[in-house]
C-alpha cells in the first residue's frame, strides 16, 4: 500500500472516526465510555498497519507495547477526566524514556533504521557497525530528541486544554494532536533520509566498517 493511502487511514481512523463516535455517542454513554469507544478505531487500525508493513523487531515491540499500555492505562482511567490527565502524564514518560536511551548511548531511533535497513536485504551487524559511527551516531540523537520533543508538546498542549476546557478539551486535543505528530514526523524522516545522504556520500565510512570487520576476523 502506498504511504499516501496510509496518510488518507491515518486521518480517518485517528481524527475522522473518534471525532464521530465522541460526539455521536457522548450523550447516550456518557463521555467516559465514548471516550474508550473512540480510540478503538485507532487500535484496530494500528495493529492493521503493524501487519501490513510488517515492522518487526525493536520498532514492533514499540508499537505493540505502547499501544497496550496506553490502552490499559485509557481502561484503568475510571473517568473522563482521569483518562485525560493519565494521558499527559503518559506522554511526558514516553519523552523521558526517549531521552534515556540517548542517555545510555542506544538512541532508540537507531534501532528502528536498523530494523528498516534489515527488512530492505541489508545485513544487520554490518549495518549496526556503521550506523554507530561518530558521524552518523549523534545524528540518531538528534532525531530522538525530535521523538521526545513530539511527545513534550502533545503533553504540554494537553495539559493546556484540560485546564482551559476540562472534558471538551478531548476532541481538540485530536485534531492538535495529529496535527504535531504528522509535522513532527516529517523532521524524523527528514532526518533518516539526510542519514542515508551522509551514508551515499561518504564511501569511506563503509570502508571502515570493512576493515574493521576483517581485522576481527
Amino acid at each position: 500500500m502506498k504511504q499516501s493511502k496510509f496518510i488518507v487511514l491515518d486521518l480517518i481512523c485517528y481524527v475522522v472516526f473518534p471525532l464521530a463516535v465522541w460526539n455521536l455517542s457522548r450523550d447516550y454513554i456518557g463521555d467516559y465510555y465514548a471516550m474508550l469507544l473512540s480510540s478503538i478505531p485507532g487500535i484496530i487500525y494500528t495493529i492493521y498497519r503493524f501487519i501490513a508493513l510488517k515492522k518487526v523487531n525493536i520498532f514492533g515491540i514499540y508499537m505493540i507495547s505502547t499501544l497496550i499500555v496506553g490502552t490499559l492505562i485509557d481502561v484503568l482511567a475510571g473517568s473522563a477526566i482521569q483518562l485525560l490527565w493519565n494521558n499527559v502524564i503518559y506522554a511526558y514518560v514516553l519523552a523521558l524514556l526517549f531521552l534515556f536511551t540517548i542517555v545510555i548511548k542506544k538512541p532508540i531511533a537507531l534501532y528502528f533504521a536498523l530494523d528498516f535497513s534489515e527488512l530492505q536485504g541489508y545485513n544487520r551487524d554490518f549495518t549496526r557497525r556503521l550506523f554507530h559511527k561518530k558521524k552518523l551516531f549523534h545524528l540518531f540523537n538528534w532525531i530522538v530528541v525530535a521523538f521526545a520533543i513530539q511527545d513534550l508538546l502533545l503533553a504540554t498542549i494537553k495539559y493546556w486544554l484540560i485546564i482551559k476546557y476540562g472534558v471538551e478539551a478531548f476532541d481538540k486535543g485530536i485534531i492538535l494532536r495529529q496535527i504535531i505528530n504528522w509535522g513532527i514526523t516529517f523532521v524524523i524522516i527528514g532526518g533518516f533520509f539526510y542519514i542515508g545522504k551522509i551514508i551515499n556520500e561518504n564511501p569511506e565510512l563503509i570502508k571502515e566498517v570493512q576493515e574493521d570487520i576483517k581485522k576481527e576476523v
